[in-house]
Formats: C-alpha cells, sequence, structure tokens
C-alpha cells in the first residue's frame, strides 16, 4: 500500500465535491423550481439536497481515495457513475426532462451498486463509505421516477 498522503485525500474530496459544485452551477436554481412541481410522498426540503450531497460526494472522495491507494482497476467505475451523477442534475433541473432523468436515475443506481460491489473486493471500508450514497441512490431514483409519472 501506498504511504497515506493529505495531499491526494484533499485532492480526491475536492474532486469529487468540484463536480457536485459545477453541476448544482450547470443545473441552475433547483429549489425554485422543486418548489413548483408536484412532488411524491416523502419529498424533502430542497435544502436537504445540498446537504446531503455534500456529505456524500465527501464520502466518494474519501472512497476513491482507499481505492486509489490499492491500486485497482475499480476507479473507471467511479468515474463513470461520477459522470452520470454529473449529468443527472442538468437533465432534470436545467433541461426538465422527466422521463430521461427518471432513467439517468435508474443507471446512476446500478452503476453505484456495481461501485460497491467492485470496491468492496478492493477494500471493505472503502465500500462501507459509499452505502449512504446506494441508499440515497435508491431514494433519488424513487423521487425522479415518481416525479416523472405524477407531472
Amino acid at each position: 500500500m501506498k504511504k497515506f498522503s493529505l495531499t491526494d485525500l484533499l485532492i480526491s474530496v475536492v474532486t469529487a465535491e468540484l463536480v457536485g459544485t459545477v453541476s448544482a452551477l450547470v443545473a441552475g436554481n433547483f429549489q425554485t423550481f422543486y418548489s413548483q412541481i408536484i412532488r411524491p410522498p416523502l419529498s424533502p426540503p430542497a435544502i436537504v439536497f445540498p446537504v446531503v450531497w455534500t456529505l456524500l460526494y465527501a464520502l466518494m472522495g474519501i472512497s476513491a481515495f482507499i481505492v486509489k491507494n490499492q491500486k485497482s482497476g475499480s476507479l473507471k467505475i467511479y468515474a463513470i457513475q461520477l459522470a452520470v451523477n454529473f449529468m443527472w442534475s442538468i437533465i432534470f433541473f436545467r433541461f426538465r426532462m422527466f422521463g430521461l432523468s427518471a432513467i439517468t436515475a435508474v443507471i446512476l443506481m446500478v452503476l453505484v451498486g456495481i461501485m460497491v460491489l467492485q470496491f468492496f473486493k478492493v477494500s471493505k471500508i472503502s465500500a462501507v463509505l459509499n452505502i449512504p450514497y446506494l441508499l440515497w441512490s435508491v431514494f433519488a431514483t424513487y423521487l425522479a421516477v415518481s416525479i416523472y409519472i405524477i407531472n
């Protein structure tokens, strides 16, 4: 295992956080739009999303750092799911394409599941760090599909 590097850890976390930040900036003002659509039961208030995503991106960054230090090829699925994650907010909030965003959410949920399984083979800790992300992806898929159906 490679020697621990705080700089590499911070780069990994900041990179994940930047994906979320740039996606949110490109997606536009989500709170106004979110308040105007019909939302399914269990929909959280808009303020919950940036808090949850900030935590999830940090956990993703930490887990990617752990996996990277193990010299695994598992970062490919990490990068793919991160790219799909980036696109989801833009598809939903910027373009308001509910059907495509529901499909994207399903794809993202599957990719996160695959990532957790691949990370588990490399580091159980890195996999466990992504369990909240997997659970949130399941919940987000419920929201996206429900919003598509009721709007």
